[in-house]
């Protein structure tokens, strides 16, 4: 049984958990800078709020580490990863298990999300989409998982990017552990007649993976997620999420699992 534990019913702002903002890691040096770009404008948009970082891998602060920082304090941990997944189900959760004085909440991964959507928009215009663009379709690229959620997750927000782009084809597609891979997606859709296809990076922050994938790009290639205002607003929304959720704080077991959001 998990022990719970009652939180008054009104806290004090200063008394509001801490966000902890759970990334990959990445050796690519450009993803760390980015992360944190976005982790400001979180900052800004909520003054006074304890934002943090901790890392799955690769770089510092470890997630562990970062949640043993706390202490005996509250936290919401949100993952800045953008559907269900292994890190999201099992990883983010030993390591909330693994601190003994923190009590947690897991908020849901950041996709699927309209404010996803307005951000994936936004950089497609960036890098040159037209809406009047005849014969034009969009390969969202993301990084890919063998756990089915995942890619229902990028399904959903395949559709939702669709519909914002005004019906055009979006197909998702992945650079590792499911197919189509990005090269695929091109080529089917090319075979279709489309002669204007666009790769929109359904990636937080630059990489290995979304540099490969823009560079199957034959038209134009959006840039990461990266700082877009939009998502600095959905990791507090997320945050918020998990904070509303109840009025109890229960230990993580590693089974969590989160439903899909609109």
């Amino acid at each position: 049984m998990h022990r719970i534990r009652h939180l008054p019913a009104h806290r004090p702002a200063s008394a509001a958990p801490a966000l902890v903002a759970v990334a990959h890691g990445s050796r690519d040096p450009r993803t760390p800078q980015a992360v944190a770009a976005l982790l400001d404008r979180v900052r800004e948009l909520r003054p006074g709020l304890d934002v943090r970082l901790g890392h799955i891998e690769l770089n510092a602060p470890l997630l562990p580490d970062a949640l043993d920082a706390l202490g005996a304090r509250e936290a919401v941990l949100v993952p800045l990863l953008l559907g269900r997944g292994h890190h999201v189900k099992h990883d983010i959760p030993a390591s909330a298990a693994a601190a003994p004085a923190l009590r947690a909440r897991i908020a849901a991964p950041l996709g699927p999300h309209p404010l996803l959507v307005e951000a994936l928009h936004d950089r497609l215009t960036e890098a040159g989409w037209h809406a009047s663009e005849r014969g034009s379709a969009v390969v969202l690229a993301a990084a890919g998982s063998r756990d089915p959620e995942s890619a229902a997750d990028a399904r959903h927000t395949a559709r939702l990017l669709g519909e914002r782009l005004g019906g055009v084809p979006v197909v998702p597609a992945y650079a590792s552990a499911a197919s189509p891979t990005v090269p695929a997606a091109v080529r089917a859709l090319a075979a279709r007649g489309h002669r204007r296809i666009a790769v929109a990076s359904y990636f937080t922050a630059p990489g290995r993976f979304a540099s490969a994938a823009a560079a199957h790009a034959p038209w134009i290639a959006a840039a990461p997620l990266g700082a877009h205002p939009a998502l600095a607003r959905l990791v507090l929304h997320r945050y918020d999420e998990a904070r509303a959720a109840g009025a109890a704080l229960c230990d993580i077991p590693m089974t969590t699992r989160f439903a899909a959001s609109a």
